[in-house]
C-alpha cells in the first residue's frame, strides 16, 4: 500500500488460533501489495516471548517503514512489543478487537502470558476498532485501551469479534480504517 509517497509494508498478525480463510486478515493478503502474514509457530498455544522473537525476526528482515493490522491477542502483542529495538521502523497499527487478557472472565486461560496489557502510549500512529459487543472486550475498556495507547478509536457497531463469524467478507470498512492509518502515518513521518 503507498499513500503519500510512504510506501509500507503490512504485517498481519492474527490472534489466538490464527485467521482461517474466510478472516478478512487472510483476504488482505491475497489483495493488498506488501502484506505478509507474520507465522508464529503455536497458534494454539501462544507464548509471549516466542511471538515477540518471530515478529523481531520478520520486521529486521526488511526496511522501509512498517504498518503493523493485529487482530484479538495480536493487539496485546503490539502492545508488549512497541518500544522493542526491532520495532523502529513500525509507523502504525490497525489493532482490531483487542482481547482482554487482564479479563478471565473475557479471554482463556492460554491468553493470560500477555497480562498485564501494557497502557503506555504507543510511539507510531494507531487506531483500535472495537465491536459493542465483543464478547473478548468490554467496549468501555476498549476505548479505554485506545485512549492510554494514544490511538485512534473506531466505535465498528455490533458486529461481534470482527472476524469470519461477523461476515465481513474482506471487510472493506477495514480497509478503509487502514488507508487513514497509513495517511497519519505518512503525516507524522513527514512531521518528524
Amino acid at each position: 500500500m503507498t499513500v503519500r509517497a510512504l510506501p509500507v509494508r503490512l504485517l498481519v498478525l492474527p490472534g489466538l488460533g490464527g485467521s482461517g480463510p474466510d478472516h478478512w486478515q487472510t483476504r488482505w493478503e491475497g489483495c493488498e501489495p506488501g502484506c505478509v502474514r507474520v507465522e508464529q509457530r503455536e497458534w494454539d498455544r501462544p507464548d509471549l516471548g516466542e511471538w515477540l522473537r518471530v515478529l523481531d525476526g520478520v520486521l529486521a528482515q526488511g526496511e522501509g517503514p512498517v504498518v503493523l493490522v493485529a487482530h484479538s491477542l495480536a493487539c496485546a502483542l503490539v502492545a508488549h512489543g512497541a518500544r522493542r529495538p526491532a520495532w523502529s521502523n513500525v509507523v502504525g497499527a490497525l489493532l482490531v478487537a483487542p482481547a482482554d487478557v487482564d479479563s478471565p472472565t473475557r479471554t482463556p486461560p492460554e491468553t493470560r502470558c500477555f497480562s498485564p496489557l501494557p497502557t503506555e502510549a504507543l510511539p507510531f500512529a494507531a487506531t483500535v476498532v472495537s465491536s459493542q459487543d465483543d464478547p473478548y472486550v468490554a467496549f468501555e475498556r476498549a476505548r479505554e485501551l485506545a485512549r492510554r495507547w494514544g490511538a485512534e478509536f473506531v466505535d465498528a457497531g455490533v458486529i461481534g469479534h470482527i472476524n469470519a463469524s461477523s461476515g465481513l467478507g474482506d471487510w472493506p470498512e477495514g480497509r478503509r480504517l487502514l488507508r487513514a492509518l497509513v495517511a497519519r502515518a505518512a503525516r507524522r513521518e513527514v512531521a518528524t
